[in-house]
């Protein structure tokens, strides 16, 4: 595909705040700060394979920085959002961060979604001195190795799947750990996680099996891990294999076995599915349901989400509107003359924070990785149940 039907492809961006054209000289030295408004970009799937969360963490975003700039912004600026849709493709979102970083003129880039967009945009970023906040995604580069540029907001993949392996040995008591998991980057990356844990306790992995992200049937998988006596399954999965999966299982009548996945599993489509009761998840945040008691903040946020948007918000939402208030804590922190080296200095004061939905991240001048526990949480009778609010990584 050409550059020029990659630009034609681009859905129009979103804007919020005021102030004035993109990249119109407004008296500031700081690219991305004028005297009115700082500029906050992102590259998100707004219509492809992963839009429910490029679109939830978006809207949660979106709803944060349309309080701050509702009471005034920050010191006197607005919080100007831009949004583009890459689709979930990598050359649009190269496309998209180029447009952001040149045409635009962003201070900082907020919940870039994916690991390969991320992976190819970072040194783009990092050239124009842009910082890569909380992006969407639990590969361990987001924030390996050090970068003073790079933070995240949720555990990695690798780290979920240590604290998952720690548990159901320790706790549960499980001696036959394997692994069945994509062959792609992030699928390695949930059989390293394993791999390491499982060494590092004294144990081996008793049997691993893979395969691509396009297969769908998975009979002499099951055959190979049932015949290998595992205990408890650690899954490198997402959406669609996952529940093909443990519906392979269930026919084949295998109980006894624990399977156990991690944040790109935990969607309320895997909890619908008859077979995925019992099915156990490590992620960053616990889905909300409305029959839940709420505090009064959490219901008055949880109604402003659903008359802005008319729908209920789930995780990616609640992730959004956090990130959204992390910029706004560190730029308040900052002051008035904020520049990259002031925000990355102000965001890393923040060592102890409390999100409105009762989790806890902390940043330091070298721990840019904000969360260092993950929730538990199982599906039962078809919605996801939290066991355990703060396993340690």
């Amino acid at each position: 595909m050409t550059k020029m039907n990659l630009y034609r492809a681009m859905i129009v961006f979103a804007l919020f705040g005021c102030g004035g054209e993109p990249g119109e000289d407004q008296g500031s030295v700081v690219k991305g700060v004028s005297d009115s408004e700082v500029r906050v970009g992102t590259h998100t799937d707004l219509s492809g394979p992963v839009a429910i969360w490029g679109v939830g963490a978006t809207n949660g975003a979106r709803l944060r920085f349309s309080e701050i700039n509702e009471g005034g912004g920050v010191h006197g600026r607005q919080l100007r959002f831009i949004v583009e849709d890459t689709s979930y493709e990598v050359p649009k979102a190269i496309s998209a961060a180029n447009k952001l970083i040149n045409r635009d003129e962003i201070f900082l880039m907020l919940m870039g979604l994916g690991t390969p967009a991320n992976n190819a945009i970072m040194p783009i970023q990092f050239a124009a001195d842009i910082p890569n906040l909380f992006p969407i995604s639990g590969g361990r580069k987001m924030i390996m190795p050090y970068h003073r540029l790079k933070f995240t907001q949720r555990g990695t993949y690798y780290d979920e799947m240590r604290a998952a392996v720690k548990y159901f040995v320790t706790e549960k008591k499980r001696e036959r750990v394997c692994v069945i998991y994509q062959d792609t980057d992030y699928g390695q990356e949930i059989l390293d996680g394993v791999e390491d844990q499982v060494k590092a306790m004294g144990m081996k992995v008793v049997a691993v099996s893979s395969h691509k992200p396009i297969e769908t049937e998975f009979t002499a998988v099951i055959l190979k891990l049932k015949s290998a006596g595992c205990d408890a399954v650690m899954m490198g999965t997402i959406h669609t294999d996952t529940i093909l999966i443990l519906d392979a299982a269930k026919k084949m009548g295998w109980a006894g076995v624990d399977w156990v996945g991690n944040n790109a599993t935990y969607a309320q489509v895997v909890a619908e599915q008859d077979s995925s009761e019992g099915y156990f998840c490590f992620t960053h945040m616990a889905k909300i349901y409305p029959d839940e008691e709420m505090s009064t903040e959490l219901r008055d946020w949880w109604d402003r989400y659903v008359q802005m948007f008319g729908e209920e918000p789930g995780v990616p939402a609640m992730e959004g509107y956090r990130a959204a208030d992390l910029v706004f804590q560190a730029l308040d922190r900052a002051g008035r003359d904020v520049t990259t080296d002031g925000f990355v200095t102000a965001l890393e004061s923040i060592d102890s924070y409390t999100d409105l939905f009762g989790y806890g991240v902390s940043f330091g001048p070298q721990k840019h990785g904000g969360a260092t526990e993950s929730v538990l949480a199982q599906v039962q009778a078809g919605r996801w149940v939290a066991l355990e609010q703060a396993v340690s990584y």
